[in-house]
C-alpha cells in the first residue's frame, strides 16, 4: 500500500447499494485488507482512504460508505456531491438487492456528477452454490446502463483491489483526456482535499444543492 503523505490526485469514491451487500467489507477490505465477520449495519457514512499507484502516478482515494437503511438515507445525500467514482454493489446471493440498483443509480445521478465513473459491483462471489442473480444478466444490465461491471468476495479478497484500481485509472483516465469540460471530474486537482478546485466547488455550490 502506498503512503498517504504524497499523492499527485485525490479521488472521492462512494460505495451504494442496499443494506447488508458488504459494503463495509469492501471498505475494509481494500483499505486496512481485512474482513469483519460481524460487521454492524453501518450508520450514516464511514470513511476511509488509501493512496495507490497507477500509472506511475500516487492517487488518493477517498472512499465513503453510505448507510444502505431507507431510514439513513436522508442523512447521506450530502455525501455524493463531489465524488468522481462510485461503486454499486449487491449480493449475488439476494436477488432483491440487485433489483434496487436502477433505484440506487437515479438517487446517484440526482446528487453526483453526471460524467462520475460507476462501476456495479455484484459481492460475496464466494457463494457461488447460492447465487440468485446471473452474472450475464448484471453485465447486459451494466452494459446497458453504461458502467463498469465486476464480480468480487470481500471474503475472500478476490477482485476487490482490482474494482478499486479499474474505477481510479478511469476517473484518471477522464481527467487526463479532458473529455468532460464541465462538473468536478473535470476539475480534478491537487488542490483541495476532495480533488476539486475552488472554481468548481463555486460551480458544484451553486448548481447542485439539494
Amino acid at each position: 500500500m502506498g503512503s498517504d503523505d504524497s499523492y499527485n490526485f485525490v479521488f472521492k469514491v462512494v460505495l451504494i447499494g442496499e443494506s447488508g451487500v458488504g459494503k463495509s467489507n469492501i471498505l475494509s477490505r481494500f483499505t486496512k485488507n481485512e474482513f469483519n465477520h460481524d460487521s454492524r449495519t453501518t450508520i450514516g457514512v464511514e470513511f476511509s482512504t488509501r493512496t495507490v499507484q497507477l500509472e506511475n502516478l500516487s492517487i488518493k482515494a477517498q472512499i465513503w460508505d453510505t448507510a444502505g437503511l431507507e431510514r439513513y438515507r436522508a442523512i447521506t445525500s450530502a455525501y455524493y456531491r463531489g465524488a468522481v467514482g462510485a461503486l454499486l454493489v449487491y449480493d449475488i446471493t439476494k436477488h432483491l438487492t440487485y433489483e434496487s440498483a436502477e433505484r440506487w443509480l437515479k438517487e446517484l445521478f440526482d446528487h453526483a456528477d453526471p460524467h462520475m465513473v460507476v462501476m456495479l459491483v455484484g459481492n460475496k462471489r464466494d457463494l457461488e452454490t447460492l447465487r440468485t442473480v446471473p452474472k450475464e444478466e448484471a453485465r447486459d444490465f451494466a452494459e446497458k446502463k453504461g458502467l463498469m461491471f465486476m464480480e468480487t468476495s470481500a471474503l475472500d479478497s478476490s477482485n476487490v483491489e482490482a474494482a478499486f484500481n479499474e474505477v481510479l485509472t478511469e476517473i484518471h483516465r477522464k481527467v487526463a483526456s479532458r473529455e468532460v469540460t464541465r462538473g468536478s471530474i473535470s476539475a480534478v486537482t491537487l488542490s483541495s482535499p476532495l480533488g476539486l478546485t475552488s472554481e468548481a466547488q463555486d460551480e458544484r455550490k451553486g448548481c447542485c444543492k439539494s
